[in-house]
């Protein structure tokens, strides 16, 4: 569905100006959509899932765990979908947030994946600068994620960073001169980058972001030693349809979360780069950007 399809329908949630703010920036900082008692259930859930990977030692299917991982202190990176393992993560994912979708993508609204990311101050936690569509290409640009934060999140916790306007620029190669996925801008791209122009995304416990596919983006690493955990959920519009397979899809994947499946695919022109074949796995971000290949 096009920009102007798009804004034609009625939003549910937002403003008709956010959602012009969200096409000419590539993101959003929303306040007051999540209730604290819903926030409160996902930290009591999460809570449960940190205590429970101090019987893990190595990544697995459920955890993206830190080298410096230990029982006595767990470091896990990521939580691998959320949505599936616990209802109360699909029943958010299904909640609001995917009225603030639909509002972005078009009334039809399909369920991409989740995430959970961590930050512990260990090291190695920082997110360089990336665009999401190189992982997972479809047949337009319309996909998105949503984040929420769990905990106040501060520049200094790992808050989200963007670049406003980048979604309408170039998209980069993700991978090294040696032909290895990087899963970041390389050094000369990243140079490049007017980063003065950048957006640190600062917001309360139940605040919400969300950042297009194309748009540049990255986190710095944490200060401090709380975690900050940011939950993450990727829609797209229902007539995008990704044409790389997922190393893992969700059981959801796919799923019609407000409206009805397409039945003809929106494309857009142009080149879109492939990641590299995920068949036997796909770890994290935080894996391949360190160098560990991110494969299970």
């Amino acid at each position: 569905m096009r920009v102007e399809d798009v804004l034609s329908h009625a939003p549910r949630v937002l403003s008709q100006a956010q959602r012009e703010a969200y096409f000419a920036d590539g993101y959003l900082l929303l306040e007051g959509l999540i209730s604290a008692e819903t926030v409160a259930r996902l930290n009591q859930v999460t809570a449960e899932f940190v205590e429970k990977s101090r019987t893990w030692s190595k990544s697995d299917a459920l955890f993206d765990l830190a080298p410096t991982h230990t029982a006595r202190r767990p470091r896990v990176r990521r939580l691998k979908e959320p949505d599936e393992i616990h209802p109360e993560y699909w029943a958010f994912a299904t909640g609001a947030i995917a009225d603030v979708a639909a509002d972005l993508v078009g009334p039809d609204v399909a369920f991409h994946h989740s995430k959970l990311n961590f930050k512990w101050h260990d090291g190695g936690d920082e997110v360089r600068w990336h665009q999401d569509i190189q992982f997972y290409p479809h047949t337009n640009y319309s996909p998105l994620t949503i984040g929420l934060y769990l905990t106040d999140t501060r520049e200094a916790d790992g808050a989200l960073a963007v670049l406003p306007g980048s979604h309408r620029g170039k998209l980069y190669d993700l991978y090294r001169a040696d032909g290895n996925w990087r899963g970041s801008l390389g050094d000369s791209d990243a140079s490049s980058l007017d980063v003065a122009r950048k957006v640190v995304l600062e917001g309360k416990a139940g605040a919400l972001t969300v950042h297009n596919c194309r748009t540049v983006h990255g986190s710095p690493p944490s200060k401090h030693d709380r975690g900050r955990p940011l939950l993450l959920n990727a829609y797209n519009a229902a007539d995008a349809f990704p044409f790389t397979p997922h190393p893992k899809p969700s059981v959801h994947a796919r799923e019609i979360v407000r409206g009805k499946a397409a039945r003809m695919a929106h494309l857009e022109g142009g080149q879109c780069p492939v990641p590299p074949d995920w068949s036997k796995g796909y770890t994290s971000i935080f894996a391949a950007q360190a160098g560990e290949g991110g494969y299970n």
